[in-house]
């Protein structure tokens, strides 16, 4: 590797050098989706931004094991299965299908491994058991339950102090704790639901420990990266923590990283205000690849706002870029030797720089019509398709995906005047003095698909019309 991939790491709030067990290999764990419904836009958020940390690691090491699982045994699971008569595998696998489907559309690439927790009860039970000889878990009226005080450094990830977790916590109060805070590891099952025999009788796991047992058993006892949504960092992913490292004895994970929310033209989605998307829906109203592209266009850890003007322009930006390459391609097929752009290549190796990714292919894209030799404008056009393979986008035919999108583009995108390029600049500078970084993104985004190049130097940000940037 020429160059180290930082990342901000919960844990130590602060963006650091990646660090893995081991010098050629990285191993990053994403918790998945919890298989009762159809995916919806939040559920694809982190399914895209991990792929793309996905491709980076493929890049920069030669090798990478990555694995995200599915939750196919919870109690949301278990009411649609009994509500329809079927056993839950009926309703997981269904599920699975559709949520494979989906990512599919979106550009995002199977992970290597895809444990289920139902086939891992071996290893979960085993885990419990070692808990327990060590005194951090212990047995209860048919529960077992992970003893908090058992380890010291619970809450090091959310920041909070145990004495103070409680107030607004899903905390089950049960006479057979020991601690308010003891958290289930197995439960028991009655004979209408779902179950396993165990040491405990049968019954079946708590859901912290199943992803703590399945990367005991596919990535070790420490993994390099951990991801997922900033929801689950409590108590989920402290919860994980606290049964890995007092399992193993070991650190359970070197980099922990969480995407942001989404919401929906400024509302939190909610079955209750009718405004959760589904992706299969919006796979109706927009090509997979402006979905994602409008995913991408709000950094991962701040919070995004998905409305029609979003995927609007990604809409705008694809047509932009795939038009540009319809120029002046003659053979679509990237090749594999083809190397990557370097300022592509550090904007994602700086915490998953996307802003600086987009500008960048902005400014490649405009570049090509500079070229006069037929030659080298191809090359150019397969410098723009390989360094946008690192983030998913621009792998279609350019004709064909020219055609998906103008099908459905509302409109072109009218030129902004200079005085309101800078304008709009003054505000996004502000916007990100003020730490509004929100609005800092939807002003970007504004720029990008009014073809506005910009670049962000020490000296102050630069801009061009994209198709005036020269190589």
């Amino acid at each position: 590797m020429t160059d180290t991939i930082h990342l901000y790491n919960t844990l130590a709030r602060a963006k650091v050098p990646l660090r893995t067990e081991r010098p050629n290999r990285a191993t990053l764990y994403v918790c998945g989706p919890t298989v009762y419904n159809y995916a919806h836009i939040g559920n694809a958020r982190p399914a895209v931004v991990f792929d793309i940390l996905a491709r980076l690691l493929r890049h920069d090491y030669a090798e990478l094991v990555y694995a995200r699982n599915f939750t196919d045994v919870d109690d949301k699971i278990n009411a649609a299965a009994a509500e329809a008569g079927v056993p839950i595998s009926a309703i997981t696998e269904r599920y699975i299908r559709a949520y494979h489907d989906d990512m599919h559309a979106l550009g995002v690439d199977t992970p290597d491994l895809e444990p289920r927790v139902t086939a891992h009860m071996p290893e979960i039970i085993e885990l419990i058991q070692t808990l327990i000889e060590g005194g951090h878990a212990y047995s209860a009226e048919h529960h077992v339950l992970f003893h908090v005080p058992s380890y010291a450094g619970y809450g090091q990830l959310s920041g909070r102090r145990p004495e103070d977790m409680l107030a607004g916590a899903r905390v089950e109060v049960a006479p057979y704790k020991r601690d308010p805070m003891d958290f289930v590891l197995w439960k028991p099952s009655n004979d209408d639901q779902p179950g396993w025999e165990s040491p405990w009788g049968y019954g079946r796991p708590g859901w912290h420990v199943e992803c703590s047992a399945m990367i005991g058993r596919h990535l070790g006892t420490t993994v390099d990266i951990h991801g997922g949504g900033q929801d689950l960092i409590f108590p989920h992913h402290e919860n994980e923590i606290a049964q890995g490292t007092c399992a193993h004895g070991e650190l359970y994970c070197h980099t922990w990283v969480h995407n942001s929310f989404v919401t929906v033209d400024g509302q939190k989605m909610s079955k209750s205000l009718g405004n959760v998307l589904l992706v299969r829906d919006l796979l109706a109203e927009a090509p997979g690849e402006a979905i994602r592209f409008a995913l991408l266009a709000t950094h991962y850890r701040n919070p995004l706002d998905w409305n029609a003007e979003r995927v609007l322009h990604a809409k705008q930006t694809l047509t932009r870029w795939y038009s540009r390459l319809a120029q002046v391609e003659h053979d679509e097929t990237p090749s594999s030797t083809v190397p990557v752009d370097t300022q592509v290549l550090s904007a994602l190796r700086d915490d998953l720089n996307i802003s600086r990714v987009i500008s960048r292919l902005h400014e490649m894209s405009a570049a090509i019509g500079h070229v006069q030799d037929p030659v080298q404008a191809q090359q150019a056009a397969q410098t723009l398709r390989a360094s946008a393979a690192l983030v998913g986008l621009l792998q279609q035919p350019a004709h064909s995906a020219l055609g998906a999108l103008r099908s459905r583009l509302v409109h072109e995108p009218e030129r902004v005047e200079a005085d309101d390029v800078e304008k709009l600049l003054r505000e996004r500078n502000e916007a990100r003095q003020q730490r509004d970084f929100a609005r800092a993104d939807a002003v970007r985004r504004q720029l990008d698909s009014a073809g506005i190049a910009i670049c962000d130097t020490p000296e102050g940000t630069h801009w061009r019309y994209a198709e005036e940037v020269s190589s």
